[in-house]
Protein backbone atom coordinates (compact mmCIF):
# COMPACT_ATOMS: atom_id res chain seq x y z
CA UNK A 1 0.00 0.00 0.00
CA UNK A 2 1.40 3.11 -0.84
CA UNK A 3 2.00 6.17 1.77
CA UNK A 4 -1.19 7.59 0.40
CA UNK A 5 -3.61 5.86 2.06
CA UNK A 6 -2.56 7.53 5.56
CA UNK A 7 -3.67 10.50 4.58
CA UNK A 8 -6.82 9.37 2.54
CA UNK A 9 -8.86 8.51 5.32
CA UNK A 10 -11.46 10.85 5.88
CA UNK A 11 -11.82 11.09 1.93
CA UNK A 12 -12.43 7.29 2.15
CA UNK A 13 -14.76 7.39 5.34
CA UNK A 14 -17.18 10.20 3.40
CA UNK A 15 -17.36 8.42 0.45
CA UNK A 16 -18.26 5.05 2.14
CA UNK A 17 -20.73 7.11 4.27
CA UNK A 18 -22.49 7.96 1.24
CA UNK A 19 -22.72 5.46 -0.67
CA UNK A 20 -23.69 2.68 1.69
CA UNK A 21 -25.63 3.03 4.98
CA UNK A 22 -23.73 3.21 8.61
CA UNK A 23 -25.10 0.26 9.69
CA UNK A 24 -23.15 -1.62 7.43
CA UNK A 25 -19.86 0.24 7.48
CA UNK A 26 -19.92 -0.46 11.12
CA UNK A 27 -19.50 -4.00 10.82
CA UNK A 28 -19.24 -6.67 8.67
CA UNK A 29 -20.65 -8.59 11.35
CA UNK A 30 -24.30 -10.12 12.28
CA UNK A 31 -23.64 -8.52 15.96
CA UNK A 32 -22.93 -4.91 15.22
CA UNK A 33 -26.26 -4.05 17.62
CA UNK A 34 -24.79 -5.81 20.58
CA UNK A 35 -21.21 -4.07 20.65
CA UNK A 36 -23.08 -0.83 19.29
CA UNK A 37 -21.62 1.76 17.37
CA UNK A 38 -18.17 3.56 18.25
CA UNK A 39 -18.35 6.59 20.03
CA UNK A 40 -15.02 8.06 18.03
CA UNK A 41 -14.24 7.18 14.61
CA UNK A 42 -11.46 8.96 13.87
CA UNK A 43 -8.22 7.84 15.98
CA UNK A 44 -4.86 7.90 15.78
CA UNK A 45 -2.50 5.42 17.14
CA UNK A 46 1.83 6.00 18.21
CA UNK A 47 4.39 3.30 17.51
CA UNK A 48 7.90 2.95 17.76
CA UNK A 49 9.88 1.16 15.08
CA UNK A 50 9.92 -2.11 16.14
CA UNK A 51 8.47 -5.51 14.19
CA UNK A 52 6.37 -6.15 17.28
CA UNK A 53 3.86 -3.47 16.37
CA UNK A 54 2.71 -5.35 13.41
CA UNK A 55 -0.97 -5.84 14.93
CA UNK A 56 -1.35 -2.18 14.48
CA UNK A 57 -0.09 -2.60 11.32
CA UNK A 58 -1.97 -5.87 9.86
CA UNK A 59 -4.97 -4.64 11.57
CA UNK A 60 -4.44 -1.16 9.42
CA UNK A 61 -3.39 -2.65 6.15
CA UNK A 62 -5.82 -5.18 5.90
CA UNK A 63 -8.98 -3.35 6.73
CA UNK A 64 -9.82 -4.69 10.22
CA UNK A 65 -9.99 -1.57 11.78
CA UNK A 66 -12.08 0.13 8.99
CA UNK A 67 -14.55 -2.77 9.38
CA UNK A 68 -14.83 -1.61 13.18
CA UNK A 69 -16.38 1.54 11.76
CA UNK A 70 -12.82 3.08 13.04
CA UNK A 71 -10.47 5.23 10.95
CA UNK A 72 -7.07 5.05 12.60
CA UNK A 73 -3.99 7.27 11.04
CA UNK A 74 -0.78 5.38 12.33
CA UNK A 75 2.32 8.11 13.65
CA UNK A 76 6.02 6.45 14.66
CA UNK A 77 6.83 8.12 17.70
CA UNK A 78 10.71 9.75 18.43
CA UNK A 79 10.76 7.19 21.44
CA UNK A 80 9.23 5.67 24.57
CA UNK A 81 8.66 8.69 26.33
CA UNK A 82 7.47 10.84 23.73
CA UNK A 83 4.93 8.03 23.06
CA UNK A 84 3.90 7.77 26.57
CA UNK A 85 2.93 11.40 27.11
CA UNK A 86 1.14 11.57 23.79
CA UNK A 87 -1.19 9.00 25.21
CA UNK A 88 -1.55 10.72 28.36
CA UNK A 89 -2.05 13.98 26.79
CA UNK A 90 -4.46 12.64 24.11
CA UNK A 91 -1.89 13.87 20.97
CA UNK A 92 -2.87 9.82 20.89
CA UNK A 93 -5.98 8.41 21.37
CA UNK A 94 -3.80 4.44 21.71
CA UNK A 95 -0.33 3.44 21.39
CA UNK A 96 2.04 0.53 20.96
CA UNK A 97 3.34 0.29 24.46
CA UNK A 98 6.31 -1.50 26.40
CA UNK A 99 4.65 -3.87 29.17
CA UNK A 100 6.18 -1.76 31.74
CA UNK A 101 4.73 1.74 30.71
CA UNK A 102 1.09 1.41 31.69
CA UNK A 103 2.28 -0.43 34.85
CA UNK A 104 4.92 2.23 36.03
CA UNK A 105 2.74 5.43 35.19
CA UNK A 106 0.02 3.33 37.58
CA UNK A 107 1.98 3.00 40.45
CA UNK A 108 3.54 6.71 39.53
CA UNK A 109 7.06 5.69 38.82
CA UNK A 110 8.36 8.25 36.40
CA UNK A 111 5.39 9.93 34.96
CA UNK A 112 1.63 9.42 36.90
CA UNK A 113 -1.39 8.75 34.94
CA UNK A 114 -4.07 5.83 34.68
CA UNK A 115 -3.17 3.98 31.56
CA UNK A 116 -4.97 0.07 31.06
CA UNK A 117 -4.29 -2.36 28.65
CA UNK A 118 -7.00 -4.42 27.50
CA UNK A 119 -4.52 -6.31 24.91
CA UNK A 120 -1.32 -7.60 25.16
CA UNK A 121 0.49 -7.30 21.57
CA UNK A 122 3.14 -10.48 21.72
CA UNK A 123 5.40 -12.76 23.10
CA UNK A 124 9.12 -13.04 22.82
CA UNK A 125 11.05 -10.91 19.97
CA UNK A 126 13.94 -9.27 21.41
CA UNK A 127 17.86 -10.36 22.01
CA UNK A 128 21.05 -9.36 23.47
CA UNK A 129 23.80 -8.47 20.57
CA UNK A 130 27.26 -7.68 21.98
CA UNK A 131 29.85 -6.08 19.82
CA UNK A 132 32.27 -7.76 17.70
CA UNK A 133 35.24 -7.41 20.19
CA UNK A 134 33.11 -8.37 22.97
CA UNK A 135 32.13 -11.81 21.70
CA UNK A 136 35.48 -12.08 20.58
CA UNK A 137 36.55 -12.32 24.43
CA UNK A 138 33.41 -14.20 24.82
CA UNK A 139 33.81 -17.18 22.88
CA UNK A 140 36.75 -19.47 24.32
CA UNK A 141 33.89 -19.41 27.40
CA UNK A 142 31.05 -20.53 25.20
CA UNK A 143 30.63 -24.88 25.13
CA UNK A 144 31.12 -25.86 21.07
CA UNK A 145 28.88 -28.51 19.35
CA UNK A 146 30.20 -30.85 17.36
CA UNK A 147 29.86 -29.04 14.73
CA UNK A 148 32.08 -26.19 16.01
CA UNK A 149 29.13 -23.71 16.69
CA UNK A 150 28.72 -22.44 20.03
CA UNK A 151 25.91 -24.27 22.20
CA UNK A 152 22.75 -22.26 23.43
CA UNK A 153 21.50 -20.63 25.10
CA UNK A 154 24.29 -18.81 25.92
CA UNK A 155 24.44 -18.13 29.41
CA UNK A 156 26.24 -14.11 31.05
CA UNK A 157 28.41 -16.57 32.51
CA UNK A 158 30.45 -16.16 29.50
CA UNK A 159 30.69 -12.53 29.45
CA UNK A 160 31.32 -12.52 33.00
CA UNK A 161 35.32 -12.97 32.93
CA UNK A 162 35.57 -9.95 30.48
CA UNK A 163 33.32 -7.59 32.40
CA UNK A 164 35.69 -8.26 35.50
CA UNK A 165 38.40 -7.38 33.31
CA UNK A 166 37.48 -4.37 32.22
CA UNK A 167 36.26 -3.45 36.11
CA UNK A 168 39.81 -4.58 37.08
CA UNK A 169 41.58 -2.01 34.25
CA UNK A 170 38.80 0.71 35.59
CA UNK A 171 37.02 0.67 32.34
CA UNK A 172 33.10 0.99 32.66
CA UNK A 173 31.09 -2.00 31.05
CA UNK A 174 28.36 -0.15 28.81
CA UNK A 175 25.36 -1.52 27.67
CA UNK A 176 22.41 -0.15 26.08
CA UNK A 177 18.56 -0.88 27.19
CA UNK A 178 15.60 1.14 25.20
CA UNK A 179 13.69 2.10 28.42
CA UNK A 180 14.11 1.97 32.32
CA UNK A 181 10.62 0.26 32.83
CA UNK A 182 10.79 -1.88 29.59
CA UNK A 183 10.87 -6.00 29.23
CA UNK A 184 14.15 -5.11 27.10
CA UNK A 185 15.85 -3.59 30.75
CA UNK A 186 14.31 -6.63 32.74
CA UNK A 187 15.50 -9.26 30.34
CA UNK A 188 19.18 -7.80 30.10
CA UNK A 189 19.51 -7.32 33.87
CA UNK A 190 18.06 -11.38 33.94
CA UNK A 191 20.54 -12.51 31.85
CA UNK A 192 23.32 -10.43 33.67
CA UNK A 193 22.26 -11.17 37.05
CA UNK A 194 21.98 -14.78 36.44
CA UNK A 195 25.48 -14.92 35.25
CA UNK A 196 26.92 -13.10 38.66
CA UNK A 197 26.83 -9.93 36.94
CA UNK A 198 25.22 -6.93 38.86
CA UNK A 199 23.04 -4.98 36.49
CA UNK A 200 22.66 -1.78 39.35
CA UNK A 201 20.05 -0.67 41.58
CA UNK A 202 17.76 2.50 41.54
CA UNK A 203 17.25 4.41 44.34
CA UNK A 204 14.17 6.86 43.65
CA UNK A 205 13.76 7.57 47.14
CA UNK A 206 16.84 9.24 47.21
CA UNK A 207 16.40 11.18 43.79
CA UNK A 208 18.64 8.34 41.59
CA UNK A 209 17.04 6.89 38.84
CA UNK A 210 19.86 5.94 36.92
CA UNK A 211 20.24 2.07 38.04
CA UNK A 212 23.22 1.83 38.18
CA UNK A 213 24.21 1.59 42.25
CA UNK A 214 26.47 -1.57 43.07
CA UNK A 215 26.37 -1.89 38.88
CA UNK A 216 29.69 -4.29 37.33
CA UNK A 217 27.73 -3.48 34.08
CA UNK A 218 26.57 0.11 33.44
CA UNK A 219 22.83 0.22 31.85
CA UNK A 220 22.03 3.11 29.99
CA UNK A 221 18.89 4.28 27.78
CA UNK A 222 19.18 4.14 24.18
CA UNK A 223 16.45 4.01 21.35
CA UNK A 224 15.94 0.93 19.30
CA UNK A 225 16.83 2.22 15.91
CA UNK A 226 19.43 4.29 17.10
CA UNK A 227 21.42 0.51 18.94
CA UNK A 228 23.82 -0.78 15.60
CA UNK A 229 25.08 2.44 15.24
CA UNK A 230 25.53 3.21 19.14
CA UNK A 231 27.20 -0.12 19.03
CA UNK A 232 29.58 0.41 16.18
CA UNK A 233 30.76 3.69 17.29
CA UNK A 234 32.07 1.92 20.89
CA UNK A 235 29.43 4.03 22.94
CA UNK A 236 28.25 0.63 24.45
CA UNK A 237 29.43 -2.90 23.99
CA UNK A 238 26.53 -4.14 24.15
CA UNK A 239 22.19 -4.13 24.03
CA UNK A 240 18.98 -5.97 24.58
CA UNK A 241 16.82 -4.46 21.94
CA UNK A 242 13.35 -5.66 19.98
CA UNK A 243 13.64 -6.78 16.08
CA UNK A 244 14.76 -5.49 13.63
CA UNK A 245 17.94 -3.84 15.37
CA UNK A 246 19.66 -7.14 16.74
CA UNK A 247 19.91 -8.43 13.27
CA UNK A 248 20.58 -5.09 11.65
CA UNK A 249 23.69 -5.40 13.98
CA UNK A 250 24.73 -9.00 12.06
CA UNK A 251 24.01 -7.22 8.48
CA UNK A 252 26.21 -4.58 9.21
CA UNK A 253 28.88 -6.62 10.53
CA UNK A 254 28.82 -4.79 14.08
CA UNK A 255 27.99 -7.20 16.12
CA UNK A 256 26.40 -11.02 17.33
CA UNK A 257 23.46 -11.39 18.79
CA UNK A 258 23.83 -13.95 22.08
CA UNK A 259 20.81 -14.95 23.30
CA UNK A 260 16.77 -14.48 22.25
CA UNK A 261 14.26 -13.48 25.28
CA UNK A 262 12.94 -16.58 24.14
CA UNK A 263 15.85 -17.91 25.63
CA UNK A 264 16.27 -16.29 28.99
CA UNK A 265 12.46 -16.63 29.27
CA UNK A 266 10.27 -18.56 26.64
CA UNK A 267 6.80 -17.15 25.28
CA UNK A 268 7.64 -14.03 27.51
CA UNK A 269 5.11 -11.28 27.14
CA UNK A 270 6.36 -8.54 25.51
CA UNK A 271 3.91 -5.38 23.90
CA UNK A 272 1.12 -4.00 25.34
CA UNK A 273 -1.46 -1.61 23.19
CA UNK A 274 -1.82 1.23 25.98
CA UNK A 275 -4.64 3.89 26.17
CA UNK A 276 -6.01 5.89 29.27
CA UNK A 277 -8.66 4.48 31.45
CA UNK A 278 -10.31 7.96 31.01
CA UNK A 279 -10.53 6.69 27.56
CA UNK A 280 -12.01 3.39 27.91
CA UNK A 281 -15.06 4.90 29.95
CA UNK A 282 -15.55 7.75 27.60
CA UNK A 283 -15.83 5.07 24.73
CA UNK A 284 -16.45 1.74 25.76
CA UNK A 285 -18.07 0.39 22.10
CA UNK A 286 -14.58 2.37 20.30
CA UNK A 287 -12.50 0.30 22.73
CA UNK A 288 -13.93 -3.25 22.20
CA UNK A 289 -14.25 -2.53 18.67
CA UNK A 290 -10.32 -1.44 18.28
CA UNK A 291 -9.40 -4.61 20.08
CA UNK A 292 -11.44 -6.98 17.70
CA UNK A 293 -9.49 -5.38 15.03
CA UNK A 294 -5.88 -6.12 16.75
CA UNK A 295 -7.04 -9.99 17.76
CA UNK A 296 -8.07 -9.91 13.72
CA UNK A 297 -4.68 -8.99 13.26
CA UNK A 298 -2.95 -11.38 15.72
CA UNK A 299 -4.57 -14.40 14.33
CA UNK A 300 -3.57 -13.77 10.23
CA UNK A 301 -0.11 -13.03 11.75
CA UNK A 302 0.34 -16.57 12.69
CA UNK A 303 -2.45 -18.08 10.66
CA UNK A 304 -1.44 -21.76 8.83
CA UNK A 305 1.96 -21.83 10.46
CA UNK A 306 3.19 -18.22 9.93
CA UNK A 307 2.25 -18.69 6.22
CA UNK A 308 1.33 -14.99 5.89
CA UNK A 309 4.84 -13.92 7.43
CA UNK A 310 6.46 -12.88 4.22
CA UNK A 311 3.45 -10.60 3.27
CA UNK A 312 3.78 -9.15 6.63
CA UNK A 313 7.45 -8.57 6.28
CA UNK A 314 6.76 -6.87 3.34
CA UNK A 315 4.32 -4.41 4.72
CA UNK A 316 6.54 -3.58 8.04
CA UNK A 317 9.84 -2.91 5.45
CA UNK A 318 7.75 0.27 4.70
CA UNK A 319 9.54 3.60 5.36
CA UNK A 320 5.95 4.21 7.46
CA UNK A 321 6.44 1.62 9.65
CA UNK A 322 9.51 -0.05 10.92
CA UNK A 323 11.94 0.77 7.36
CA UNK A 324 14.59 -1.52 7.84
CA UNK A 325 15.34 -3.82 4.77
CA UNK A 326 13.06 -6.67 3.67
CA UNK A 327 15.91 -9.12 4.66
CA UNK A 328 16.84 -7.78 7.56
CA UNK A 329 13.12 -8.12 9.01
CA UNK A 330 12.63 -11.38 7.54
CA UNK A 331 15.54 -12.65 9.41
CA UNK A 332 13.68 -13.06 12.75
CA UNK A 333 10.00 -12.54 11.54
CA UNK A 334 9.58 -15.77 9.53
CA UNK A 335 10.91 -18.19 11.78
CA UNK A 336 14.32 -18.11 12.14
CA UNK A 337 16.98 -16.49 13.83
CA UNK A 338 20.87 -15.36 12.69
CA UNK A 339 23.57 -14.93 15.21
CA UNK A 340 26.72 -15.47 14.96
CA UNK A 341 27.27 -14.30 10.84
CA UNK A 342 26.36 -17.33 8.88
CA UNK A 343 24.95 -19.25 11.84
CA UNK A 344 21.46 -18.97 11.37
CA UNK A 345 18.82 -21.52 13.17
CA UNK A 346 15.07 -22.25 13.34
CA UNK A 347 13.55 -20.41 15.86
CA UNK A 348 9.58 -20.83 15.18
CA UNK A 349 8.55 -18.70 17.99
CA UNK A 350 10.74 -15.69 17.86
CA UNK A 351 7.48 -14.02 17.19
CA UNK A 352 4.32 -14.69 18.33
CA UNK A 353 1.26 -12.99 18.21
CA UNK A 354 -1.69 -14.98 18.94
CA UNK A 355 -0.26 -18.42 19.68
CA UNK A 356 -0.50 -19.11 23.33
CA UNK A 357 -2.44 -16.67 24.64
CA UNK A 358 -0.37 -14.42 23.32
CA UNK A 359 -2.92 -11.83 23.18
CA UNK A 360 -4.80 -12.46 26.19
CA UNK A 361 -4.03 -9.93 29.28
CA UNK A 362 -2.90 -12.02 32.26
CA UNK A 363 -2.25 -10.50 35.61
CA UNK A 364 0.24 -12.78 36.10
CA UNK A 365 2.53 -11.35 33.11
CA UNK A 366 2.06 -7.50 35.12
CA UNK A 367 3.06 -8.91 38.35
CA UNK A 368 5.81 -10.11 36.93
CA UNK A 369 6.93 -6.69 35.92
CA UNK A 370 6.08 -5.29 39.29
CA UNK A 371 8.22 -8.01 41.08
CA UNK A 372 11.38 -7.07 38.75
CA UNK A 373 10.30 -2.89 39.79
CA UNK A 374 10.80 -4.49 43.10
CA UNK A 375 13.81 -6.68 42.56
CA UNK A 376 16.37 -3.61 41.22
CA UNK A 377 14.97 -0.81 43.84
CA UNK A 378 12.38 1.22 41.35
CA UNK A 379 9.87 -0.05 43.96
CA UNK A 380 11.68 1.18 47.11
CA UNK A 381 10.07 -0.84 50.15
CA UNK A 382 8.11 -4.25 50.62
CA UNK A 383 4.80 -4.96 48.90
CA UNK A 384 2.39 -7.27 50.04
CA UNK A 385 1.11 -9.96 47.79
CA UNK A 386 -2.14 -8.84 47.56
CA UNK A 387 -0.93 -5.17 46.31
CA UNK A 388 0.91 -6.49 43.84
CA UNK A 389 -2.29 -8.85 42.49
CA UNK A 390 -4.74 -5.28 43.27
CA UNK A 391 -2.34 -3.59 40.92
CA UNK A 392 -1.96 -6.02 38.04
CA UNK A 393 -6.17 -6.10 37.74
CA UNK A 394 -5.97 -1.82 38.18
CA UNK A 395 -4.05 -2.02 34.69
CA UNK A 396 -4.32 -5.58 32.34
CA UNK A 397 -7.85 -5.72 31.37
CA UNK A 398 -9.20 -8.94 30.65
CA UNK A 399 -12.89 -8.14 31.42
CA UNK A 400 -12.17 -5.43 27.75
CA UNK A 401 -10.59 -8.07 25.99
CA UNK A 402 -13.21 -11.20 26.79
CA UNK A 403 -16.27 -9.50 25.29
CA UNK A 404 -14.15 -8.31 21.99
CA UNK A 405 -13.24 -11.81 21.71
CA UNK A 406 -16.45 -13.15 22.71
CA UNK A 407 -17.60 -10.98 19.87
CA UNK A 408 -15.55 -11.93 17.18
CA UNK A 409 -16.68 -15.68 18.50
CA UNK A 410 -20.15 -15.34 17.82
CA UNK A 411 -19.42 -13.66 14.85
CA UNK A 412 -17.68 -17.11 13.38
CA UNK A 413 -14.65 -14.52 12.77
CA UNK A 414 -12.85 -16.67 15.62
CA UNK A 415 -13.06 -20.22 17.34
CA UNK A 416 -14.02 -20.28 21.26
CA UNK A 417 -11.07 -22.69 21.18
CA UNK A 418 -8.61 -20.01 20.06
CA UNK A 419 -8.91 -18.55 23.84
CA UNK A 420 -8.62 -19.11 27.20
CA UNK A 421 -12.16 -20.49 28.68
CA UNK A 422 -13.40 -17.35 29.73
CA UNK A 423 -15.93 -18.63 32.37
CA UNK A 424 -12.71 -20.03 34.29
CA UNK A 425 -9.50 -18.12 33.53
CA UNK A 426 -8.40 -16.75 36.62
CA UNK A 427 -5.76 -14.34 34.92
CA UNK A 428 -2.63 -16.27 36.23
CA UNK A 429 -0.95 -18.38 34.25
CA UNK A 430 0.54 -21.95 35.54
CA UNK A 431 3.83 -21.27 37.72
CA UNK A 432 6.19 -20.87 34.76
CA UNK A 433 9.36 -22.75 34.62
CA UNK A 434 11.53 -21.98 31.40
CA UNK A 435 14.02 -19.15 32.61
CA UNK A 436 17.78 -19.46 31.98
CA UNK A 437 18.33 -20.10 35.72
CA UNK A 438 15.59 -22.32 35.79
CA UNK A 439 13.91 -20.09 38.86
CA UNK A 440 10.44 -21.16 38.71
CA UNK A 441 8.06 -18.02 38.70
CA UNK A 442 4.29 -18.31 40.23
CA UNK A 443 2.13 -14.93 39.93
CA UNK A 444 0.22 -16.02 42.92
CA UNK A 445 3.46 -15.47 44.88
CA UNK A 446 5.39 -12.55 43.98
CA UNK A 447 7.52 -11.95 47.55
CA UNK A 448 8.00 -16.01 47.42
CA UNK A 449 9.60 -15.36 43.97
CA UNK A 450 11.52 -11.83 44.29
CA UNK A 451 13.50 -13.67 47.38
CA UNK A 452 14.73 -16.37 45.16
CA UNK A 453 17.59 -14.13 43.31
CA UNK A 454 20.76 -14.33 44.90
CA UNK A 455 21.15 -10.71 43.21
CA UNK A 456 18.34 -8.30 43.42
CA UNK A 457 16.35 -6.75 46.52
CA UNK A 458 14.49 -9.03 48.71
CA UNK A 459 12.11 -8.88 51.75
CA UNK A 460 12.80 -6.24 54.16
CA UNK A 461 15.83 -4.80 52.19
CA UNK A 462 15.54 -0.77 51.09
CA UNK A 463 18.51 0.97 49.94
Amino acid sequence: MSLKKFHTHKIVKTLLTTVITTSVLLSTSVNAAKLGEPEKEDLKFGFIKLTDMAPIAIAYENGYFEDEGLFVTIEAQANWKVLLNGVIDGQLDGAHMLAGQPIAATIGYGTKAEIITPFSMDLNGNAITVSNEIWAQMKPNIPKMADGRPVHPIKADALKPVVEKYKSEGKPFNMGMVFPVSTHNYELRYWLAAGGIHPGYYAPHKGDSSGKIDADALLSVTPPPQMPATLEAGTIYGYCVGEPWNQQAVFKGIGVPVVTDYEIWKNNPEKVFGITKAFSEKYPNTTIRLVRAMIRAAMWLDAKDNANRPAAVKILSQSNYVGADYEVIANSMTGTFEYEKGDKRAVPDFNVFFRYNATYPFYSDAIWYLTQMRRWGQISEDKSDAWYKETAKKVYRPDIYVKAAQSLIDDGLAKASDFPAFATETGFRAPQTHFIDDIVYDGNKPNDYINKFKIGLKKGQKL
